[in-house]
């Protein structure tokens, strides 16, 4: 049990009447790259922003090494500390430059000093190609796959256990997002912790360890990329990569 990270038992979520989240179990290891498929309104995204409670589950349990985060009384703060997360809209802080929007949360949430905060900020931007004649640029001199790369940066600098990645390419134009799918390679290959909800099928298929297929606020199918992509068991899974692949798995 040791390398468990996470575990996610009969997670819902309800918005109103809208039962978006049916009923979501999983497992995350310590290294693992476990990437998240579906059709838009799968569930997908509000699955990971429940994990780091961006949105608070109706039901269920979300346990960070054994302790359910959703007891009374369990320091959220530590929780949301040890998970990064990654948009597809990049929300980075326009006013701060680029070393900065690095920093800022290393200081203020991790009371981190200001020198300390900095070397780590410097080395996490240099790891995803954001090297020193960026730094003082601001969000809106950068483009979009370096901006993502500055998100990315910024949440290495916390030093999290687990980053949470939401169609981080989906905002970003089609030769861009090779970049960033490449920093996240490397990250993979690092041995960091990661989940990823994407719609870059080679991506998912040559970079995880297991994959998850959503549809209608269930885990219709998970396996290896090899299994789902190859051989996968269920006429929607087959469906949904038929259309993403153009031919049948």
């Amino acid at each position: 049990m040791t390398n468990t990270i996470l575990e996610i038992k009969h997670l819902k979520k309800a918005f109103g009447q809208n039962l978006v989240l049916k009923d979501i179990s999983m497992t995350v290891k310590k290294g693992e790259v476990i990437s998240i498929i579906g059709s838009s309104g799968s569930g997908k995204s509000t699955f990971l922003r429940s994990i780091n409670l961006l949105e608070i589950p109706s039901e269920g349990e979300i346990l960070y090494h054994g302790k359910n985060v959703l007891t009374k009384g369990y320091d959220l703060t530590t929780y949301r500390e040890k998970l990064g997360m990654v948009f597809q809209s990049f929300n980075l802080f326009d006013n701060l430059n680029v070393l900065e929007n690095a920093i800022v949360a290393q200081t203020t949430v991790l009371k981190r000093s200001r020198t300390e905060a900095e070397q780590i900020a410097k080395e996490n931007l240099n790891k995803v190609g954001m090297t020193e004649q960026y730094w003082t640029a601001k969000p809106s001199q950068l483009s979009g796959g370096q901006k993502q790369r500055v998100a990315i940066a910024r949440a290495l600098s916390v030093h999290p256990e687990v980053i949470l990645f939401d169609e981080p390419t989906s905002a970003l134009d089609p030769e861009m997002v090779g970049e960033v799918l490449k920093t996240m390679q490397d990250l993979a290959k690092s041995g960091l912790t990661m989940i990823i909800v994407t719609h870059e099928m080679e991506f998912a298929r040559d970079v995880s360890d297991r994959v998850i297929f959503m549809d209608k606020g269930l885990i219709a199918e998970e396996g290896s990329p090899q299994q789902i992509f190859e051989n996968p068991q269920k006429a929607r899974t087959k469906e949904f990569l038929q259309r993403f692949l153009g031919h049948t798995p």
